[in-house]
């Protein structure tokens, strides 16, 4: 187990000296009421005390319901400011615009929800002099469980090393809220929705293999597979001539 009082002290320099190069005044994360979220915005907190949280439902029911109800008990518990802004209508007049020429799949769906929420990340950060944190952890990035130019898009990111096992750990250490430790990982963008159900391969699993160098045969074969496809969302655009 990591010494997270270390931990922590090192983040938070970390996040001081992004913030102090860059010459900004605060921070701006996307607060979902999730565990990734809530471990990069209390660390950013103990760095920056201008630190925003920003909740943003979008077509997801849960969005409203938990979601908005976690994130809120998150923001009280490490006195982090809120502001809510909707993004249910931008997403519908998005879709609406394509008209009868375009079919977005699926997955094109689910996209637009994160890169909705980036853009209105960046836009507060551009009017504040504030930058992006990024919440992402090193399971999802191994994996490629995050949308391009959506929660994989950030100025820094102060957890972006930790196994999801290390988040829950960490956030142990910091004495997080129950609703947090209790809640199972999801992007939130479908009803139902939960990280391992759609991937097909546990966390635990993923931890394993990333600390260890194996898990079990058919967890392997998943994940393998995983980082290969989403091998693209690791490395920046291929550009002619560089």
């Amino acid at each position: 187990m990591n010494d997270y009082t270390v931990e922590t002290d090192r983040r938070v320099a970390f996040v001081r000296g992004v913030l102090e190069t860059a010459g900004a005044a605060g921070v701006v994360f996307g607060n979902s009421g999730g565990k990734d979220c809530a471990l990069a915005g209390a660390l950013c907190k103990l760095a920056c005390g201008n630190t925003l949280g920003l909740v943003m439902p979008c077509g997801s029911r849960r969005n409203y319901e938990s979601d908005k109800t976690d994130a809120g008990i998150v923001a009280e518990h490490f006195g982090i400011e809120t502001r809510y802004v909707d993004l249910t209508l931008a997403r519908n007049a998005l879709v609406d615009a394509f008209g009868g020429d375009v079919s977005p799949s699926p997955s094109a769906l689910a996209n637009i929800a994160p890169r909705l929420r980036m853009t209105a990340l960046y836009a507060i950060a551009a009017s504040e002099n504030r930058l992006v944190a990024g919440t992402g952890n090193r399971s999802e990035r191994y994996m490629g469980y995050f949308t391009k130019w959506g929660d994989g898009a950030f100025d820094f990111n102060p957890i972006a090393d930790l196994t999801v096992t290390e988040v829950y750990e960490f956030l142990r250490h910091l004495g997080a809220p129950a609703c947090v430790m209790e809640k199972a990982p999801s992007a939130g963008l479908s009803e139902g929705q939960t990280d391992e159900a759609e991937m097909g391969v546990t966390y635990r699993e993923i931890d394993e293999f990333l600390l260890t160098g194996s898990t079990n045969e058919i967890a392997m074969k998943t994940i393998a597979r995983f980082h290969k496809t989403g091998g693209h969302k690791r490395v920046p655009p291929p550009v002619y001539g560089a």
